[in-house]
């Protein structure tokens, strides 16, 4: 397969998956609530029911709060402590936060998570630091988020399926390597545009089988291979 250099359909894909409601949602929910959970284990200097002599508080349970974004409207539940110190800035920093947040998220779908992604998202959230400890279960966590999305079950006929390849740089066994990528955009019958699926694959044909099989199923018309695309 030819290298590609990037252009205004890899944007573009990109760009689509930036304003996916089913990917965009459920991710922002986590990495929003996430970071308010480290935020209180680290300002009372415990986790929840953890005994430590480094204890400077207790939790008092929750408070529900709206986050408004790209997607829509997103309900959070804001721990509080007993002595009513406590105090986040993730939800007044959140509009100016939220382009780095979405593309570093869809570079992890891409790419694969890591601890430097996740630290530098809490830390535009909040404007500090989280322990090493706090971002590797953040880090976690946004794993496992991230696979119910590639595997999920589609819900309308997509009757044409756009498919292409770029090569990107993603995380293999713990090691950054350049590979593959194959990307599905599926257009539906009012002509929307939805990433489908972006897999990795040692070959072109294999992707095209698989995408075939699990992302038309039924509704398969017509591939529409991306331009410039080599076999």
């Amino acid at each position: 397969m030819t290298r590609k250099k990037d252009n205004g359909w890899a944007e573009g894909w990109k760009a689509a998956l930036r304003q996916q409601e089913d990917f965009l949602k459920p991710l922002v929910a986590v990495v929003v609530q996430e970071t308010l959970e480290a935020e209180m284990e680290e300002a009372i200097g415990a986790g929840p029911c953890e005994r430590t002599g480094e204890r400077r508080g207790y939790r008092s349970g929750h408070y529900r709060r709206s986050l408004i974004t790209r997607v829509g409207r997103v309900e959070r539940r804001v721990p509080q402590d007993r002595a009513g110190h406590f105090r986040t800035e993730l939800f007044e920093r959140y509009p100016r936060s939220e382009k780095a947040l979405v593309a570093s998220l869809v570079e992890m779908y891409v790419a694969g998570v890591s601890t430097r992604k996740v630290r530098a998202v809490t830390e535009e959230l909040c404007g500090h630091e989280f322990s090493a400890s706090a971002i590797r279960a953040m880090v976690q966590t946004l794993d496992g988020q991230l696979e119910p999305f590639a595997g999920r079950p589609l819900s309308e006929p997509y009757p044409y399926l756009v498919v292409d390849a770029r090569y990107e740089k993603v995380r293999d066994e713990g090691r950054i390597a350049t590979q593959a990528v194959q990307i599905a955009i599926g257009i539906s019958l009012d002509g929307r545009r939805e990433v489908l699926a972006v897999e990795i694959h040692e070959e072109w044909i294999e992707a095209i089988r698989y995408l075939n099989m699990a992302v038309l199923r039924e509704h398969k018309k017509e591939i529409l291979l991306g331009a410039g695309t080599a076999a």
